[in-house]
């Protein structure tokens, strides 16, 4: 799958300059169009956000400080944590038989009951996840529910913010030595977590199928003070 680059004329550019942006399907276009509170939230959120020493010296964790302030500001604004599940009632109808004295048909229901994944922000018909620093297997998980919820005509488009790697791996082996502690950057250049270099092959191999996808990640460049 190609990807689109709408977001050059959708995003303003300050927040362009500081941030890596891919999208599939015209994503931007589409979420500053359909849902544009929702997308003017997204800007705001963006353009305030800065990343500090700490996310990079100390960036693991269930829940990382910076996933933290980053989710805190979109329920700020109202959006939530939102999980999709599946409900499909089967119904067999098998018809009376009148000469055994049968006249009515007896109905046989069978549930099936799938319990989806869940999703850090949704407001509306838009999906947010704020991937920064975990196992780069919730990329399949996030882009699984995005495309669940848009098949099933729940959502109109998705937002997945992220990080760069090597720049902010860089950054961060010199914050650590400036501070002190070497050794405590070394999450950041595992290949295993979540990262826009990661997400990428699963954007344009057509994973998240039809549902638009704007990716944002986070660069040396949001660093606080620069």
């Amino acid at each position: 799958m190609d990807l689109t680059e709408s977001y050059k004329t959708a995003l303003p550019e300050a927040v362009r300059e500081r941030y890596e942006v891919r999208e599939t399907r015209n994503a931007a276009a589409i979420l500053a169009s359909i849902h544009p509170g929702e997308f003017s939230e997204i800007v705001s959120v963006l353009s305030d956000f800065s990343l500090s020493r700490t996310d990079l010296i100390n960036p693991g964790g269930s829940e990382s400080q910076l996933a933290a302030r980053l989710n805190k500001a979109f329920r700020d604004l109202g959006w939530r944590e939102g999980r999709h599940d599946t409900h499909v009632t089967s119904i067999l109808r098998v018809m009376p038989h009148r000469p055994a004295g049968e006249t009515q048909p007896t109905e046989i229901k069978t549930d099936v009951i799938s319990e989806g994944y869940k999703v850090d922000n949704v407001k509306n018909r838009v999906a947010l996840d704020v991937e920064w620093n975990a196992k780069d297997g919730n990329l399949d998980r996030d882009i699984g529910a995005y495309r669940s919820l848009y098949d099933a005509g729940i959502i109109d488009a998705a937002v997945l913010i992220t990080r760069t790697q090597d720049d902010l791996r860089a950054l961060a082996v010199r914050l650590a030595t400036d501070a002190g502690v070497p050794g405590a950057a070394k999450r950041l250049g595992t290949t295993t977590t979540t990262n826009l270099a990661k997400l990428l092959p699963r954007m344009t191999r057509g994973d998240g199928g039809g549902c638009p996808i704007l990716a944002i990640a986070i660069t040396a460049q949001c660093l606080e003070g620069r």
